[in-house]
């Protein structure tokens, strides 16, 4: 079984900064890729940022410049460092591993950490 964990979400200024965590515990093959979404309220999941096991990186567009992935392998912990954080970037974040987790290979998502941004 695995399990990912979030934290770091919480109440921050518009301009503000936070960091967000997941670390990923359990039976574990190999990571392929780890990723934050977000969904704000009405609206659909939609992804932030990946990090894929090579190093490669995507964002959404409207996180390039402000959001940063990154992952301390050891740790099997995935961060997403957001500065300048607008209003819009209010939402419950969640994190996202695709592996081999045990001898299955799975999409595992975490219980989402909420970020809100005060204008």
């Amino acid at each position: 079984q695995v399990q990912l964990v979030e934290s770091g979400g919480g109440l921050v200024q518009a301009g503000g900064s936070l960091r967000l965590s997941c670390a990923v515990s359990g039976s574990i093959s190999s990571i392929n890729a780890m990723g934050w979404y977000r969904q704000a309220p009405g609206k659909k999941r939609e992804l932030v940022a990946v990090l894929t096991s090579g190093g490669n990186t995507n964002y959404a567009d409207s996180v390039k410049g402000r959001f940063t992935i990154s992952r301390a392998n050891a740790k099997n912990t995935v961060y997403l460092q957001m500065n300048s954080l607008k209003s819009e970037d209010t939402a419950v974040y969640y994190c996202n591993a695709v592996g081999v987790f045990g001898y299955a290979a799975l999409e595992v998502w975490g219980q989402g950490t909420l970020v809100t941004v005060s204008s």
